[in-house]
């Protein structure tokens, strides 16, 4: 078995135990499961972007923000339940596309779901107004990572598939952290792609690295939410059902879009939603 078939299998077991877990946890949940059509369209529209390396963590919380969809103490775990399926899409198409040495991936992704870990389990226990302030604190550096993603300060990367000695221990101490962040609300792939770029990495190598993160760490990060019932089923249903379709719409028939203009009205969503997640008493 070569060690990209490993990755690929270890990523259908981690699937497939969150796949167990949340089943169980919404036969005993209460409240109505069925998802509007709001949530749904939310799942569409984040995740069909998030293929194309916007993000999804921070446009949904715009999203549920502006309308009042989800209690802001449920908000990240409900961002890391809902989105975990397409996620999972998400990576399985880029490792296998991508050709990212095997052992830089597996050990960025190994930090990744370590920091997940821990963070998941502190985030789940936060206060309301604790997770409002790291939320609104999440949403103004996802939205300054879109700004300087618009104007070209980020770093330009090189040509490298692959991180060796003192590069990759930063990669990978840095990765985890990463995985920390994510499950309060501060999605990945921005700061995942300016860290493999400026370790001179190729941009494209960015792609499995962050997805195959996100797809290990959000079903790890998931189940300590899962546990703790720190979500919103219907809301999480409804990311999953619009997301997943949306993904193999953006891997396999759009591709690339012109993303600029649609970049800036997700910094201008995301800017207002941290003003109302940081003023909110």
């Amino acid at each position: 078995m070569t060690a990209r078939l490993a990755l690929l299998v270890a990523l259908a077991l981690v699937g497939g135990i969150f796949a167990v877990r949340w089943t169980a946890s919404l036969r005993v949940a209460s409240g109505a499961l069925r998802p509007t059509a709001y949530e749904v369209f939310v799942g569409v529209l984040t995740d069909f972007f998030d293929t194309l390396g916007i993000g999804s963590f921070a446009p949904t919380t715009a999203l549920f923000k502006a309308r009042g969809r989800v209690s802001d103490e449920l908000i990240p775990g409900t961002l890391n339940i809902g989105h975990t399926v397409p996620t999972l899409i998400q990576a399985f198409i880029y490792i296998v596309i991508v050709r990212v040495e095997p052992v830089t991936l597996a050990l960025m992704i190994g930090a990744s779901v370590a920091g997940a870990w821990i963070g998941a389990g502190v985030v789940a226990s936060w206060s309301k107004r604790r997770i409002q302030g790291g939320l609104g604190a999440a949403l103004v550096v996802a939205a300054g990572l879109l700004v300087a993603q618009q104007l070209g300060v980020l770093p330009p990367g090189g040509d490298a598939l692959a991180l060796h000695g003192a590069r990759l221990a930063v990669a990978v101490a840095c990765n985890a952290v990463l995985g920390a962040w994510m499950t309060l609300g501060i999605g990945l792939y921005g700061p995942c792609m300016m860290l493999v770029c400026a370790l001179g990495m190729n941009a494209t190598a960015a792609f499995p690295i962050m997805m195959g993160s996100c797809a290990f760490l959000m079903p790890v990060a998931s189940v300590r939410f899962l546990s703790r019932q720190a979500y919103v089923p219907r809301a999480a249903l409804g990311l999953t059902l619009g997301g997943s379709p949306a993904v193999l719409v953006a891997a396999f028939l759009v591709r690339a879009l012109p993303l600029v203009a649609v970049r800036w009205i997700v910094i201008a969503a995301v800017l207002a939603a941290a003003w109302s997640m940081l003023r909110t008493r």
